[in-house]
């Protein structure tokens, strides 16, 4: 042992043994440090667990089973080892496995023996490679060979379900006395996470993730007898404002149930009907997975001109109406026609007119009725909840305001578009009943959370008019939250006046961050042509084409006008502004729709139609079109889809006072799988079909009509 000492009187003392050496430091106050860190606590491992895909299956002589293991936290993928033992056989006598070990979710196949066992039961034995105390068993009830023939059906044979959804199938065996089944999911028992699982009872409970499956039922008297049935899986989550979103393309790419197969007349059609108590002229919307009544259910939402709102489950037939309320005040009753003019736009009543707007998180909905009591004309934003229809965030708020020296009349004033729900703001448009003045371009804006106003915009500053109709159509916004809007003729000085305008506002609703108006804006509004007759869509952004950002719209002269988001183009002598404006033939009173680069559109008496946009260009090709004409208002289409394939158009057609819907193939308009004929209400004008989890609900006179597949 050495010892030493240094000036600061600190002292070190080193001990040494073979192989081993410890160093032990001290400050002046006497402390002795280790240099050894602590050893760490061991994270525990999960517990390994293996599941069998068929605890219990029959297999007849001369057929094969397949069977696989999965195996939980087996984190090496050691798989399983597969035995095969009988009380009352052994060896070739019980039977064979096709492998003695498998990957975990790997199948395996037992063929029975030639002869029955007695007993004639064996057990199959998965047993994990990596912790061999955990197993898991299949018991194979071996029988004869049947003679005769055995039937299998299955029902329901055509399902659609959410992510949310579970269904209970049904199967009926003939020409044997054992009329029980196996269940399968894509040939596999029982099913796995990634298809979906189904018990011995028959109910399938769907994966998390979308697409198509084979639900099979397979005879244990006869295992070379199944029936099947296709169900297929959607994860949206709704559809929550007019046109599927704020791009307004009209296009829901996650319907894995309708395809161009199936929707044909043998196995779609009408299913049933909800009834309402006066026309619906705004768009049904459709929520997935909402708890509500007992469970959770999908459901569709109605509003109509009484100033009531439906909540109906989406997919029971008979209908079933969970709740529905009236939004009118004590004393009150909705507006007429002859309230406002006799005008003969909205016969007989008024109530809600535009389309509601869902906050699918907060399971709120936004809706504005209109009212009166006696001479008093009320107009109100409500926020509903979904789940039992009662006022939210201090609702209803009154909509009385003055801006910029003019006050707003309730009476007056038609909230004929849809609303928009753009970042937690609620925007409202507005225009007249039948041009009667003195009326505005209003866009007024209320937060979605405490109904407090945000911002007002007024496109007509000065004698009125201007209106925002856009035949139902909604404000569209892009993903920066600007708005675009379409007005109807009215005056036009580029900074205070907007007749016959797109314009781009921002989510304050402050003076417009660009329009572009045609040249001939003066006869426009001469002539009541309106520009804002249809709707705005925008376009989703086309990087590789020379202008990346666009709009689309047009109204009662028939050009499409197709504009830069960027900068819509103002007013030149030539409409130089304007990226492409096609002729279409016919008024515009639609929004149009957009899938796979293809524009959609229905004008009035005129052909479906649609323009291929071609990405190098940066412009709309000559159209293709429907072999039908569309009627006096023409139609706004829809579209569903499996992403990029499966293209659907659906549009609804007024025929004679009926609403006739139409399904064209959208790869080639010539082609239309099937239409309603009169099933179908009363029709109303501008409304659209809304497509989701395999059904077309369609606002009426009378009734929302439900379409969907047939079940058998």
């Amino acid at each position: 042992m050495a010892l030493s000492t240094n000036s600061s009187s600190v002292w070190k003392i080193a001990v040494v043994v073979p192989f081993l050496s410890l160093i032990l430091i001290a400050g002046g106050c006497g402390s002795v440090k280790s240099s050894s860190t602590p050893t760490p606590t061991p994270t525990p491992q999960a517990a390994v667990s293996v599941t069998i895909s068929a605890p219990t299956v029959s297999v007849q002589i001369g057929h094969t089973q397949s069977i696989s293991a999965t195996v939980q936290n087996d984190s090496l993928s050691k798989g399983v080892t597969w035995t095969l033992t009988g009380s009352g056989c052994t060896g070739a006598a019980c039977g064979t496995l096709s492998a003695t070990s498998s990957t975990s979710g790997a199948a395996i196949v037992y063929t029975p023996p030639v002869s029955v066992p007695s007993p004639a039961t064996v057990t199959v034995t998965a047993t994990s490679v990596a912790d061999t105390t955990k197993t898991a068993t299949t018991t194979i009830t071996i029988t004869a060979t049947v003679t005769g023939s055995v039937a299998v059906s299955i029902s329901p044979k055509r399902v659609g379900l959410t992510t949310g959804q579970s269904q209970t199938f049904a199967a009926t065996v003939t020409s044997s006395s054992t009329t029980t089944v196996t269940w399968e999911v894509d040939t596999i028992p029982g099913g796995n996470p990634s298809v979906g699982t189904i018990d011995a009872g028959g109910v399938y409970s769907p994966p998390s993730s979308p697409g198509t499956h084979t639900v099979g039922a397979r005879s244990v008297a006869d295992s070379t007898v199944s029936a099947t049935a296709s169900v297929a899986i959607t994860d949206l989550d709704g559809v929550f404002t007019y046109h599927n979103d704020n791009f307004r393309d009209g296009a829901n790419t996650k319907e894995y149930a309708l395809n161009t197969s199936n929707v044909k007349s043998a196995t779609f059609g009408k299913r049933f009907a909800c009834a309402i108590d006066a026309a619906a002229y705004a768009q049904p919307l459709w929520v997935a997975n909402v708890a509500i009544g007992v469970g959770t259910h999908n459901i569709v939402i109605a509003a109509t001109q009484h100033d009531t709102v439906y909540a109906f489950d989406a997919d029971a037939s008979p209908c079933q109406k969970y709740w529905s309320k009236s939004l009118l005040g004590s004393g009150e009753t909705w507006v007429t026609d002859s309230d406002v003019g006799n005008t003969g736009d909205l016969v007989p009543d008024i109530g809600i007119v535009g389309t509601p707007v869902i906050d699918g998180a907060m399971k709120t909905l936004y809706v504005v009725s209109k009212s009166k009591n006696g001479t008093t004309f009320h107009q109100r934003l409500h926020a509903l909840s979904l789940i039992d229809g009662s006022e939210k965030f201090a609702g209803p708020k009154d909509i009385a305001f003055s801006s910029g020296g003019v006050t707003f009349d309730p009476l007056r004033q038609n909230e004929r578009c849809g609303l928009a729900l753009v970042n937690g703001v609620v925007y409202i448009a507005y225009a007249s009943h039948g041009d009667r003045p003195v009326y505005y371009g209003w866009v007024v804006g209320y937060n979605a959370s405490t109904l407090a106003q945000t911002g007002v915009f007024n496109d007509e500053v000065g004698a009125g008019f201007g209106g925002i109709w856009m035949s139902g159509g909604a404000p569209a916004a892009d993903s920066s939250n600007n708005l675009y809007v379409i007005t109807g003729n009215g005056a036009f000085n580029s900074t205070s006046q907007f007749g016959d305008s797109f314009l781009k506002l921002p989510s304050s609703l402050a003076a417009p961050l660009s329009f572009f108006t045609p040249n001939d804006e003066t006869m426009l509004k001469n002539n009541d042509t309106d520009l804002g007759a249809g709707g705005a869509a925008v376009l989703v952004d086309e990087p590789s084409s020379p202008v990346p950002h666009l709009l689309i719209g047009g109204g009662k002269d028939g050009r499409l006008f197709l504009l830069n988001r960027d900068n819509l183009g103002g007013q030149t002598s030539a409409d130089g502004g304007a990226v492409q404006i096609v002729s279409v033939g016919n008024h515009i009173f639609a929004t149009p729709a957009f899938w796979q680069d293809t524009v959609y559109l229905a004008p009035a008496g005129g052909h479906l139609q649609s323009f291929a946009f071609n990405t190098t260009t940066g412009k709309l090709a000559s159209p293709s079109q429907s072999g039908q004409t569309f009627g006096l208002r023409g139609s706004t289409p829809s579209v569903s889809s499996q992403g990029s394939s499966n293209g659907i158009i659906w549009v609804i057609e007024a025929i004679g006072g009926s609403a006739v819907l139409h399904a064209y193939d959208a790869t080639n308009l010539a082609t239309e799988l099937w239409n309603s004929g009169g099933t179908a209400g009363q029709s109303v004008k501008f409304t659209v079909p809304t497509v989701a989890n395999g059904k077309v609900y369609v606002g009426t006179a009378g009734e929302i009509s439900v379409y969907g597949l047939s079940p058998n």
